[in-house]
């Protein structure tokens, strides 16, 4: 029994040990930021005092079990308000919950402190994308999974970044005091990057900070970190930490794809009835599809189809109203953040594909006419 019970816990010990050595595969993410290293070593400290403690505390239970067994004659000690044993089992814990909690504040006191920031970025969550501000240089954007359907639906091979990658990654300079501000559109996100040391909730109607300075270039990867709905999984994140001078020379351009989007929105412009469709198509894939399929068939039980459907096909009016505000008391969230080119492009685009012919084209005109 004495060789069989050795034999397991050195096992485990062993266990342990090639766990920890494998740090790379089994521990947090290599840390890229000082938050994170932080995080990183009040991790691994902790760990160790936990492995510690193990050891002593089962270790003197299987040494007692073994070897004052009643099988060998050993009886029961009795005794009881041992003063000296109740002050060392006080005394010992409450030294090491000091040693753990002296470190873990001075790691959430560094977290929170989001004062004097070289950039600011404001991460809004929505189902199921996140929008950037860049609150000094004055640039907008969304950001959403870049992941072909046909790796999801298991018709290609899955790429190494399946389900981490995006079209329009957020852009930093090293070296730099980013501050993250977070809130959402809709329901609770959660913005979360571990190689950066950075997981910050975003709530509706409230406004959360946090902040990260990268060490070295490279392209950092996170998710939503909160259950936030049917595409929960289908929102990355991704960083990419540049020099300065390659930070500077992205922000010039996309200053300059900004102004070419005004320009080509221009209130003034007159679109034709093809141009909305071509445009709402695209609308379409990046924002609806996810939920009323490509085919405007819509999954039955959950999200309805808008091929023949009573909204799609009656007063345009009444299509538009639902795009920019949602439906209360289902999954249908509100587009307000969509342009007004882009919600009349989408709801022209829905009138008027599949077996829809209202033959109707909606204007960014009707569109900024309904906003509340």
């Amino acid at each position: 029994m004495t060789s069989k019970l050795a034999r397991l816990f050195a096992a485990a010990m062993a266990l342990t040990a090639t766990g920890i050595a494998g740090a790379n595969q089994y521990n947090l993410q290599p840390p890229q930021s000082m938050i994170a290293r932080a995080i990183y070593d009040l991790h691994s400290l902790i760990m160790w005092i936990i492995l510690a403690i193990f050891v002593v505390v089962f270790g003197a239970m299987t040494y007692s079990i073994i070897r004052h067994r009643k099988s060998v004659g050993h009886n029961a000690e009795q005794f009881h308000e041992n003063t000296m044993v109740e002050i060392v089992w006080t005394v010992i814990p409450f030294v090491i919950l000091i040693g753990m909690a002296y470190p873990a504040t001075k790691t959430v006191i560094a977290m929170k402190d989001t004062s004097n920031p070289d950039l600011t970025i404001k991460a809004t969550g929505y189902q199921w994308k996140w929008g950037y501000d860049y609150l000094r240089e004055g640039i907008s954007f969304y950001s959403s999974l870049a992941t072909p359907r046909d790796q999801i639906e298991g018709r290609a091979p899955k790429s190494d970044t399946y389900l981490l990658e995006v079209d329009n990654p957020v852009v930093v300079p090293v070296g730099k005091k980013v501050r993250i501000i977070t809130t959402a559109n809709d329901v609770i996100h959660s913005w979360w990057v571990p190689a950066l040391g950075i997981k910050q909730d975003a709530i509706p109607g409230f406004v959360r900070d946090t902040w990260f300075k990268a060490d070295k270039p490279g392209t950092y990867r996170g998710q939503c970190a909160e259950l936030c709905g049917k595409d929960h999984g289908f929102m990355p994140i991704v960083v990419e930490a540049v020099e300065p001078e390659k930070y500077a020379a992205w922000v010039k351009d996309q200053k300059e794809k900004m102004a070419k989007t005004a320009a080509a929105d221009d209130p003034g412009k007159s679109w034709s009835l093809d141009e909305l469709k071509a445009r709402g198509e695209k609308v379409y894939a990046a924002n609806c599809a996810a939920c009323h399929q490509a085919t405007g068939m819509g999954v039955p039980g959950a999200f309805p189809a808008l091929n023949g459907s009573k909204i799609a096909t009656g007063p345009k009016e009444g299509h538009i109203a639902v795009v920019l505000n949602g439906k209360p008391g289902t999954a249908m969230a509100a587009f307000k953040h969509l342009s007004d080119t882009d919600i009349a492009a989408v709801v022209t685009y829905e009138r008027n594909a599949w077996n829809n012919k209202t033959g109707d084209a909606v204007t960014p005109a009707d569109v900024k006419a309904l906003r509340k």
